[in-house]
């Protein structure tokens, strides 16, 4: 006998979290320190916002998720604006810490694994065989850390291609194992993310699915 069970309410679009992500990416732009270092850094929020809006109402996203990568796109529209290396905080911390850089770069690795963890978590639990299995987790890590590798020979080709003037988009501050530590912050920042959220993410991912028959 069929089910009478209402089927599952749909989940708004995500107007008022999408007009913050906008306004505080065009408000990134303003008198950025360099319109070509933060066209780098924000563009995987130009081209992902659209995204997501445009699947929402077949492929609505997690709370959390949207939360995550709202707070990713404020870190990316600060590092974007000043520069990595200029980001006012990051110089507070590295004076306060007596560190010898500013940190803010680090930051941004470290949320480069942790934030994407969760958004390849949610595609491979909703589109693959692998929700609720063990290799969820370690294979979401390996995601991530691929993701790193790849965004560093990105930053390579703009190091060939720019030359000099990549300095910026780069952020090394003169470590010759800056690339290492990047990857490596991503590293941690996605086995953090898998271990600290994934309960959390997969009470969210039961309640987008639609109620049994």
């Amino acid at each position: 006998m069929p089910s009478t069970a209402p089927p599952a309410p749909r989940r708004p679009w995500p107007a008022p979290l999408a007009g913050a992500v906008a306004a505080v990416v065009a408000l990134s732009a303003w008198h950025a320190y360099d319109p070509t270092t933060w066209l780098l850094e924000t563009v995987w929020v130009l081209a992902g916002l659209p995204v997501v809006l445009l699947t929402w109402r077949r492929f609505p996203l997690t709370g959390l998720l949207c939360g995550l990568l709202a707070a990713h796109a404020l870190v990316l529209s600060v590092g974007g604006h000043y520069t990595y290396a200029r980001v006012p905080l990051g110089d507070w911390v590295r004076d306060a810490w007596g560190l010898e850089r500013n940190p803010y770069d680090r930051f941004g690795h470290l949320v480069q694994g942790f934030v994407p963890a969760v958004l390849v978590r949610e595609l491979l639990s909703r589109t693959s065989p692998l929700r609720g299995s063990r290799w969820l987790g370690p294979l979401t890590v390996c995601a991530c850390l691929a993701f790193s590798s790849l965004f560093e020979m990105l930053e390579w080709l703009a190091a060939i291609v720019g030359g000099a003037s990549a300095d910026d988009f780069l952020a090394t501050q003169g470590d010759v194992w800056d690339t290492q530590w990047d990857m490596f912050c991503a590293l941690l920042g996605a086995t953090a993310s898998v271990l600290l959220l994934g309960r959390w993410h997969d009470r969210q991912l039961a309640a987008l699915r639609p109620p049994a028959s």
